[in-house]
């Protein structure tokens, strides 16, 4: 029986082909101006091509702004989302424009970006021209107003909502109006109203403190909303409208996660009001405005699969329009359990998307997927450092056009020696292209160092990555051979050799007498730990390890040299990890050199001020970094290629492994 994930529905006057969607992501894709260029085309192209039926291109905005979002105000952009809209019908795939609104002055806040850029542009002009007096002028002016105007929008994301007069709201509706309508001549399918940002902070009894017509009481908060909706159909009859439906939902702890939108109850009286008003689906989604993207995108181990789906079920029931889940749900076998169960309606996969563009096609060939790991590292990352996403398991993201997996033009046999991330990617590669791959893994099992990155709390999921290859590479004619160490003599048989042979934990570089130290990589694979430990190392490693064994009840202190712990962990989980050293009573030393250890005790200084610190410990552990394993290259008459941990001067993160994996073996 076919899957219902891959069955039809209708939304609106749109047929969807299938229930899987791309929802809104900030992509960082698009041009400086907002346009859909090359880059984000072939992104949004290539999700098409892998059998979505439906996508929602985040954070549109009717208005200029200074964010790295798209934009559709003006009547000159409609041909580039014409081509968006082609590009993707070519394939049967929707497309909808989340339009949405921030809470700031945009306006206000513009005109004071110009005058500080003008004011730039001024003093370069004096400087140019040796009028040093004037320049010194010109540049303190443009300072100024700048952190002005970072001051008004500091204090607009708060208050904005309250503070906005009739008149603004009115003026926001209409460019909201008036980009619907550029939308529907350039082809677009759908409108998403983004329900978060400025509509969510109206609806919420949380930020919502006026006292007119927009404020008090529900039918007040969400009156804005509504007539946003109004507008829309008004400005472009022919297009579906959807609704992204913000929830603020109850932690463990009972408190509450996300402040704009509406708490369950509310939710769900609204989502009957918004189908009575003509909406065609309504997403069901967690509030935002906490300052922590994780919040709404979560990492791994943090909540429960599909959170939010106690909510988006209470609104089926409802409602009878369609309701679209997003958030976590990471395998086929999940959507379709949420589908079955009539739970909901369509399943957004966002980040599993970047994951594997190819789901639908997937679901239905029955090829494995490559399941998301929730890790936060390249996406959710990425959207707060103001930077284009891409997942750490896809090398491919951002640069469809020019990266995918060519067809050998003659098959080879290659061998891949190491089993950690990066050679069993390189297999991936090389065996899709059509070479002969034989990998060999001198241990019993695959994995590498993932299997160590596993053990911390709240990572069991990264071992996803693993086991997506362990069902990929037999299916692909792999021959994996554990146990087996690739001499030269096994390897110089082959036509090409990729490298993987990964790294090892480096040795302490300070004097050690008479202590007992053990590896961070000794203590994540189970190693026998007791008493007061002390980790020399903050990075992500060893603030990891100290998680680790905090939470097997033991005493820890982490010692680091630099002045912040964990520096290269996700923005979304590192409060996780510091609510996890709080509660355990992790002491953090940071600034602090160790100059030797003896008897068990570190003898270290604090470089900020030079004062001596004496620590006891009962178990010392080593995390101070990797070194890579050298491989002898001139040992083999076939090509060798290195990549991951062992092919650059700084051992590979995830990401790093992957890209110099795939890029390796494509080459061949």
């Amino acid at each position: 029986m076919e899957k219902k994930l891959l069955q039809p529905i209708q939304v609106g006057n749109m047929t969807l082909k299938n229930r899987v969607m791309f929802p809104p992501l900030t992509t960082g894709y698009e041009e400086r101006d907002g346009s859909i260029g090359p880059r984000s085309l072939a992104f949004y192209e290539r999700l098409a091509k892998g059998g979505v039926s439906y996508v929602v291109i985040g954070d549109v905005a009717p208005v200029r702004t200074a964010s790295p979002t798209p934009k559709l105000f003006d009547d000159a952009q409609i041909p580039n989302y014409k081509q968006l809209a082609d590009t993707l019908h070519a394939y049967d795939c929707k497309v909808a424009l989340q339009l949405f609104y921030p809470e700031y002055d945009v306006p206000g806040v513009g005109r004071m970006i110009m005058q500080a850029g003008a004011a730039r542009q001024a003093a370069a002009a004096a400087k140019a021209s040796g009028d040093e007096a004037v320049a010194a002028e010109k540049t303190a002016e443009a300072e100024k107003i700048t952190r002005e105007a970072y001051a008004k929008l500091h204090h607009d994301m708060q208050h904005f909502v309250s503070e906005a007069t009739v008149e603004q709201l009115n003026q926001i509706k209409a460019l909201i109006a008036a980009a619907a309508a550029r939308a529907e001549k350039a082809g677009i399918d759908a409108i998403e109203v983004h329900g978060d940002r400025l509509l969510g902070s109206l609806c919420s009894t949380i930020l919502n403190h006026r006292t007119d017509a927009y404020g008090g009481s529900f039918e007040n908060r969400t009156r804005y909303a509504l007539e946003v909706v109004a507008a829309i159909k008004e400005a472009a009859p022919s297009l579906a409208v959807e609704y992204k439906l913000p929830v603020v939902t109850v932690n463990e702890d009972g408190s509450l996660r996300g402040k704009g939108g509406l708490q369950e109850e509310e939710a769900l009286a609204f989502a009957q009001l918004l189908e009575k008003a003509g909406v065609d689906m309504i997403q069901v989604a967690q509030a935002n405005h906490t300052g922590n993207m994780g919040d709404t995108i979560p990492p791994m181990g943090s909540v429960p699969y599909n959170w939010t789906l106690p909510v988006a079920r209470k609104a089926r029931a409802l409602v009878s329009i369609p309701i679209a889940t997003v958030g976590r749900v990471v395998s086929v076998e999940a959507g379709e359990k949420i589908l079955q169960d009539g739970d909901a309606d369509v399943i957004g996969y966002g980040r599993s998307l970047l994951a594997d563009p190819d789901i639908a096609n997937k679901a239905a060939s029955g090829e494995c997927i490559r399941e998301c790991l929730n890790c936060n590292k390249g996406c959710v990352d990425a959207i707060q450092g103001r930077r284009y996403i891409s997942c750490v398991l896809n090398a491919e993201n951002g640069d469809e056009a020019t990266v995918f997996i060519r067809p050998a033009e003659v098959s080879k046999k290659v061998a891949v020696i190491g089993g950690g991330i990066a050679g069993l990617e390189a297999a991936r590669v090389a065996a899709k292209r059509g070479h002969a791959v034989t990998l060999f893994e001198k241990s019993d099992k695959l994995g590498g160092q993932i299997v160590l990155a596993a053990a911390p709390p709240r990572k069991s999921e990264i071992l996803r990555s693993i086991e997506y290859y362990e069902k990929i590479l037999p299916t692909l004619g792999v021959d994996i051979r554990l146990n087996t160490e690739a001499t030269p003599e096994l390897v110089n048989g082959f036509d090409h050799c990729i490298a993987a042979v990964g790294a090892h934990n480096m040795e302490l570089p300070m004097p050690v007498e008479n202590s007992r130290v053990v590896s961070s990589w000794d203590v994540l694979s189970g190693a026998e730990v007791s008493g007061r430990c002390v980790v020399l190392g903050g990075g992500l490693v060893g603030a990891e390890t100290a998680e680790y064994l905090a939470n097997r009840g033991l005493q820890v202190t982490i010692v680091e040299m630099m002045d912040k712990i964990a520096a290269t962990e996700s923005s979304t989980v590192l409060p996780l990890m510091m609510g996890d050293f709080t509660a355990h009573q992790v002491q953090q030393l940071v600034n602090t050199r160790v100059d030797h250890i003896r008897d068990n005790v570190i003898y270290a200084v604090n470089t900020a001020d030079q004062t001596e610190i004496t620590l006891e410990a009962d178990t010392i552990v080593n995390a101070l970094g990797s070194r890579k394993n050298p491989v002898d290259t001139g040992a083999f008459t076939c090509p060798v290629k290195l990549v991951g941990d062992c092919s650059g001067d700084r051992t590979a993160d995830i990401a790093s492994a992957i890209r110099t994996a795939y890029h390796a073996a494509n080459a061949i």
